[in-house]
């Protein structure tokens, strides 16, 4: 912050401000992955405010909007997620052991498996892609 960059400055308080409201609920933030939706939700909402200004001639505000976007888009890609490749091989070897047990090839059945801390629990994982995956793999 010493370098007094503005847009980064207002997107760290806005996010340390939110992030601060959620630890006042039932669902406070706890992981990396929960913090990571919050970040690509603000960057959704930026995205849309932009699109908004632009369409009321408000280029100055959408200017705006688009820095403190390129902010969130530069922490959302420095955070590091569990690769499509190694998601895909872990289903399969859950699908492969359920059917091995003779247990339930339901969808609900292999994510409880696929989260437990055992399997990918732990790890920084997309919740989205793991249940694409899955889906695929049970076509």
């Amino acid at each position: 912050m010493q370098d007094k960059d503005k847009n980064k400055l207002n997107v760290l308080r806005a996010l340390l401000s939110q992030s601060l409201n959620a630890s006042k609920t039932n669902s406070p933030i706890v992981t990396d992955m929960q913090m990571l939706a919050l970040v690509r939700k603000n960057a959704a909402a930026s995205k849309q405010a932009a699109a908004e200004f632009v369409e009321a001639g408000r280029q100055d505000l959408a200017d705006k909007e688009a820095e403190q976007m390129r902010v969130m888009e530069e922490y959302i890609g420095e955070v590091k997620t569990v690769g499509e490749e190694e998601i895909r091989r872990v289903v399969g070897e859950v699908v492969e052991g359920l059917k091995a047990a003779g247990g339930k090839l339901q969808m609900g059945e292999v994510l409880k498996k696929v989260f437990s801390k055992e399997v990918l629990g732990e790890k920084n994982v997309e919740r989205a892609d793991v249940a694409r995956i899955v889906k695929e793999l049970l076509a």
